[in-house]
């Protein structure tokens, strides 16, 4: 049994989610108020040890507003309770969150004819503060499109976890700059580039002539050790501070061949170590959808 606990700012994607989690067997209740979470607490007690019974919840400040600030302590009851759970938040930034209910010509649930739509967002960010803080695993939506952040909450919150650290191994390109939820950051850039190869531009960073290439520079083969190295000393003190997840990214120009090889040779390294360890590829995920 596993339960979600979802919020964030409006315009985020808190529903995107939800759907997600729904999609993948989840009961979902969205708008829940946090007053009402002890008595739902009691009936997922009921159903704790039913297979395949995992319940995601969604709060905001659409409703009982008022409540919000008595979260922390409705954590404090999950813990009491013995119920496996992550609070998850989910974040933007102002700008974004403007263009989009711009977009989609929404209402602010905030917003009235004395609030304009940033001093409504502002006003958000206060009230959900005792929310974030609480988080498990904060995402940043800012430049996540639907299809990239419904792909991040199946990997990142729907995988069975053994109560351990999750660990994200993220390749990217640095011309597009370095994603938003990236924990440590590493730049393969200075490695010898498999796209000046014309046989081998066109091929990933799991493709095996790319492969071949990057295990044949001492460089490449260098910075992955040094990487491990790093990884090996300190991720258990990561986890001994609290951490639920880290994201560790690493980049190259376009986060498509030393990048993508990389976290691919990391994620099959850690996972012997780690029980909970996945790899995403974010401009290969981009070209998957753009080709939808």
């Amino acid at each position: 049994m596993h339960l979600v606990i979802v919020s964030g700012l409006s315009g985020s994607g808190k529903s995107t989610a939800l759907n997600a989690l729904e999609d993948l067997g989840y009961n979902c209740i969205d708008n829940l108020p946090v007053s009402l979470l002890p008595a739902l607490i009691a009936q997922i007690q009921v159903h704790k040890d039913a297979a395949n019974q995992n319940f995601a919840i969604g709060i905001d400040v659409r409703d009982a507003w008022q409540d919000l600030g008595i979260f922390p302590q409705m954590v404090d009851t999950l813990k009491d309770a013995h119920l496996p759970f992550t609070v998850v938040f989910l974040d933007a930034d102002t700008k974004k969150i403007v263009q989009r209910f711009s977009e989609t010509r929404r209402k602010h649930p905030l917003s009235d004819k004395h609030r304009h739509l940033n001093e409504a967002i502002n006003t958000e960010h206060q009230l959900l503060e005792p929310m974030r803080d609480t988080a498990d695993l904060v995402i940043n939506t800012t430049e996540l499109n639907l299809h990239q952040l419904r792909d991040l909450v199946k990997a990142r919150v729907a995988e069975p976890s053994s109560g351990g650290m999750a660990v994200l191994f993220e390749s990217f390109g640095f011309k597009h700059g370095p994603p938003n939820n990236a924990d440590l950051v590493f730049d393969a850039r200075c490695l010898p580039n498999p796209h000046w190869n014309p046989n081998l531009r066109r091929q990933t960073g799991k493709d095996a002539d790319v492969i071949a290439f990057l295990e044949g520079e001492p460089l490449v083969q260098q910075m992955y050790d040094d990487i491990s190295l790093f990884l090996e000393r300190w991720w258990k003190h990561y986890q001994a501070n609290n951490r639920s997840y880290i994201t560790i990214a690493i980049g190259c120009t376009g986060g498509q061949h030393r990048s993508v090889y990389l976290c691919e040779k990391l994620q099959q390294h850690f996972k012997r170590k780690i029980d909970n360890v996945q790899v995403r590829h974010r401009e290969l995920s981009n070209k998957t959808h753009e080709s939808h």
